[in-house]
C-alpha cells in the first residue's frame, strides 16, 4: 500500500526544511577554544556514581589529568553503591589530594537519586564553577578549561552542557544513539532558545554540565528538580526561571560517553525516561505521528518509485550524515527510518511501563 501522496509531499517537505535548519544551526553552534586560556577561579569537577565499579576508573584518571585549572577539586559521591565503587576510586586516585569521595544519603520521598546525588555534591562544593561529569564520560585533557571559557566568554552562559559524543554499541545502540544529538541540531534554533524563557526551549546534558554555582543557588539548586526523571532539563528550566542563559556547546573533542554497553541495556535506560520527553501522552502520540511523517513515510514511498519520497528520506539520510560527529558513522545515517521507528518502539514501552508502575532504574521506582 502506497503512503497518501499528500502526507509524503508534507513530510519530504519538512525534512528538507530541517536539514537546512540543521546547517544554520551548525554554523551557530557555540565552539570551544583549541588553546583555552588557564582557568584561575575555582572549579569543582563533580561525580555522581552509583554500582560504577566497572567504568569509573577511566573517568578519574581524565579528571585527574585536567590541565590550566588553577583551582580545582574532585568530588565523587558513592551514592549507595554494593559493587565498591569507592574502593576504585581511591584506588583510581591514589593520594592526589585533589579527590575527595563522599558518602551519599539515601534520596528523600519523592526525591530521584541522580538530582538528590548532584544536591549533595552542590553542597560540598566549593567552586565558583561546578562542573557535573557522569562516571560514564571521559574527558579529553583541557576539556574543562575549553568549557569554561565558553560559559564565562564573550556571550556568557550561566549553564552550558558541551555535548560529548556518543559511543554506540550494537546494532540498538548504532540506531537510536545518534538520534540525540539529531534531534535538538534539527528542530532546535539555537541563538534564540538562548535568549528565551520558554520551557520548551530548554535543552540540556547532564553528562557533562556546567553550572554557575550562585545561580544555581538562586534557582533552587537540584532540589528544585528533585522528582524530575529528565533532571538536566528540568534544571536548564529552573535556570531560566530566574533569567538565567543556557545553552548548547560543540563537546564532540571534548568528552566521549558510552552510556549502555549492550541494547538491553539502552532499552532499560530509554524506557525509565522517554515517558517525560514530551510532557503527556498527547504530546508523545503527536511527536511520534510527526516523526513518522516526516521521516518513515517518505521512505517509505520512496520504495515505491516516489520522487517526492526520495527528496524527503535524502534530506533525512543527509541531517544524520551531519550530525555524526556527536555518535555513529555516516553509512548508518541510511538507516534513518528503522531509527526513528526503534525511537518510537521505546517510547511506546516506556509509557506501558509508566502507566503500570513498573519502571526502575538501579534498583531504585522511577
Amino acid at each position: 500500500m502506497k503512503p497518501p501522496p499528500a502526507l509524503v509531499a508534507v513530510g519530504s517537505a519538512l525534512a528538507c526544511i530541517g536539514t537546512i535548519h540543521q546547517l544554520v544551526n551548525l554554523r551557530l553552534l557555540r565552539r570551544p577554544p583549541a588553546d583555552p586560556p588557564p582557568v584561575r577561579s575555582a572549579v569543582s569537577l563533580l561525580v555522581p556514581a552509583r554500582d560504577e565499579a566497572h567504568r569509573i576508573t577511566p573517568t578519574i584518571e581524565s579528571l585527574l589529568a585536567q590541565r590550566d585549572l588553577d583551582d580545582a577539586e574532585i568530588l565523587v559521591l558513592d551514592d549507595a553503591s554494593t559493587d565498591g565503587t569507592a574502593e576504585v576510586v581511591r584506588a583510581a586516585a591514589g593520594s592526589d589530594p585533589r579527590v575527595r569521595i563522599i558518602a551519599g544519603t539515601a534520596p528523600p520521598g519523592g526525591a530521584l537519586g541522580k538530582p538528590h546525588a548532584c544536591d549533595q555534591l552542590a553542597t560540598a562544593a566549593r567552586g565558583e564553577t561546578l562542573v557535573y561529569v557522569d562516571a560514564d564520560v571521559i574527558l579529553a585533557p583541557r576539556a574543562v578549561a575549553a568549557a569554561v571559557a565558553v560559559l564565562r566568554g564573550p556571550r556568557p552562559l550561566d549553564l552550558l552542557c558541551p555535548w560529548p559524543r556518543q559511543v554506540a554499541a550494537g546494532l540498538l545502540g548504532r540506531l537510536v544513539q545518534p538520534l540525540l544529538a539529531w534531534s535538538w541540531s534539527t528542530t532546535l534554533p539555537l541563538r534564540i532558545a538562548e535568549r528565551s524563557t520558554r520551557p520548551s526551549m530548554a535543552a540540556a546534558n547532564g553528562q557533562f554540565l556546567l553550572v554557575d554555582a550562585g545561580v544555581l543557588r538562586r534557582a533552587g539548586g537540584w532540589q528544585s528538580v528533585s522528582g524530575e526523571v529528565l533532571d538536566d532539563i528540568g534544571l536548564a528550566r529552573a535556570v531560566r526561571a530566574v533569567g538565567g542563559r543556557t545553552g548548547i556547546a560543540d563537546g564532540s573533542a571534548l568528552a566521549t560517553c558510552h552510556m549502555y554497553a549492550t541494547g538491553r541495556e539502552l532499552s532499560a535506560g530509554y524506557r525509565k525516561s522517554l515517558w517525560a520527553a514530551f510532557g503527556s501522552p498527547a504530546g508523545a502520540l503527536a511527536v511520534a505521528t510527526a516523526l513518522t511523517v516526516v521521516y518513515v513515510l517518505p521512505a517509505a514511498a520512496a520504495v515505491t518509485g516516489s520522487r517526492v519520497g526520495l527528496l524527503g528520506y535524502g534530506a533525512a539520510v543527509a541531517g544524520r550524515v551531519l550530525a555524526h560527529r556527536w555518535c555513529g558513522r555516516p553509512l548508518d545515517a541510511v538507516a534513518h527510518p528503522f531509527s526513528v521507528l526503534a525511537l518510537l518502539g521505546l517510547l511506546a514501552s516506556s509509557w506501558v511501563g509508566r502507566v503500570r508502575g513498573t519502571l526502575s532504574w538501579k534498583g531504585r521506582a522511577v
